[in-house]
């Protein structure tokens, strides 16, 4: 057995080596990136007006004028055109290039338009103003993104002003995810009265797909030899295989000895946690990754946002921020294990405040509808009072 302390650096110490692959700009979302992008030009490339308005100069109405004959009109997408007369200006339009000779933008509200007159109508001006100036966002040759960055539409509009029409990403690891039971019957059957109907296996694919990661389901039943030709076929045809139940020590639980019978090399089997306690981790001699989890729901849940969702992360290059939460309420909890608590985490005055609400077990993944995580509460202590600060592993 081994804290999860020992747990965690066993796995972090097996990290999977993703391949790379460059997808289509729109295929980019959602996948980690896999090259450092820098800025082809500057940010914004020019000058741009930032308001709908007049360019003049500032130095003009400073001395006084108050009164300037529009040249012309410098729309968006149109070379820049230059003041003739310092005692003029040109109105512009938002996101045009700043006519030449130009340094200071007013806005439409702050000027009154007769024929082709502007008078400036404020008596308070700033030099420069509603001006984006050219490279004040990024200058060229910049660092804009660096690997590791998992993709959202803000970047991918990044991506896209720099003329990444395709993307190098990271090719996450092809994944299994495996329930066994002769108790499980598929979501789309009616159960027996001995029977329910399997969940954990969708639970572990729709969290697996928050993260851009694809797995397919198996279902093994209670019986030693198919179980071991049906989970060597699944061992040789994916990176990972994630299983649900069967490790623990009842007579029917096979998983632990069939993997060992596949050359899969154990590395831990029982954690000093709860939930979670029999939980199994082990690589084979191809290196693939097994995580056999126990096969309660709540301590299946637990496991990936404990375990797995951080070892893919940080396989990938994934940054991992150290989330805590504050303890609302005082809690005691005796055995000597780390407890995983079920709290639900509200933002109070900029604090994130954590409410335990531990259901009926780690059988009770009802209860998780009521939460949005887990708070890690270490095995060297039974009290825990209310106001202290504990690692937070979130789910919403």
């Amino acid at each position: 057995m081994v804290s999860v302390e020992e747990a965690t650096g066993i796995i972090g110490s097996h990290l999977f080596k993703p391949l790379h692959e460059a997808v289509p700009l729109h295929d980019a979302v959602g996948r980690v990136l896999a090259e450092k992008i820098v800025a082809d030009r500057d940010f914004p490339p020019f000058n741009r007006v930032a308001m709908d308005g007049i360019a003049l100069r500032y130095e003009q109405w400073q001395s006084g004028s108050m009164d300037f004959v529009i040249e012309g009109v410098q729309a968006a997408g149109a070379p820049a055109q230059q003041l003739r007369d310092f005692s003029q200006c040109i109105e512009v339009m938002t996101g045009a290039m700043l006519p030449v000779d130009t340094d200071t933008v007013v806005r439409y509200e702050d000027v009154e338009i007769s024929g082709d007159t502007a008078r400036v109508v404020v008596h308070k001006m700033l030099p420069g103003q509603h001006i984006h100036q050219q490279g004040q966002d990024a200058k060229q040759g910049e660092v804009l993104l660096q690997p590791g960055m998992m993709l959202s539409p803000a970047e991918i509009a990044l991506l896209a002003s720099v003329g990444k029409s395709k993307v190098d990403v990271v090719v996450f690891p092809k994944a299994a995810i495996v329930a066994s039971g002769d108790e499980l019957v598929d979501v789309h059957e009616v159960p027996e009265p001995h029977q329910i109907r399997r969940s954990n296996t969708y639970a572990i694919q729709a969290a697996m797909e928050t993260l851009g990661w694809e797995g397919n389901q198996f279902h093994l039943m209670d019986r030693k030899d198919s179980m071991l030709e049906s989970l060597k076929m699944v061992i040789n045809t994916v990176d990972v295989v994630i299983l649900s139940g069967g490790v623990s020590k009842g007579k029917f639980d096979f998983v632990p000895q069939v993997l060992q019978e596949l050359g899969v090399k154990k590395l831990f089997h029982q954690v000093t946690q709860r939930p979670g306690k029999p939980f199994w981790f082990g690589v084979s001699e191809k290196g693939k990754i097994v995580f056999a989890l126990p096969g309660n729901p709540v301590s299946t849940y637990m496991c990936f946002y404990r375990f797995i969702k951080p070892w893919l992360l940080k396989s990938v290059g994934v940054a991992i921020p150290d989330s805590k939460a504050i303890l609302a309420t005082d809690f005691v909890f005796e055995p000597q294990l780390t407890y995983f608590l079920q709290v639900s985490v509200k933002n109070e005055n900029g604090k994130l405040m954590a409410y335990p609400d531990a259901g009926g077990g780690s059988g009770d993944f009802a209860n998780l509808k009521n939460i949005t995580g887990f708070l890690e509460l270490p095995k060297e202590r039974t009290s825990f009072s209310a106001g202290e600060a504990f690692a937070y592993f979130p789910f919403r």
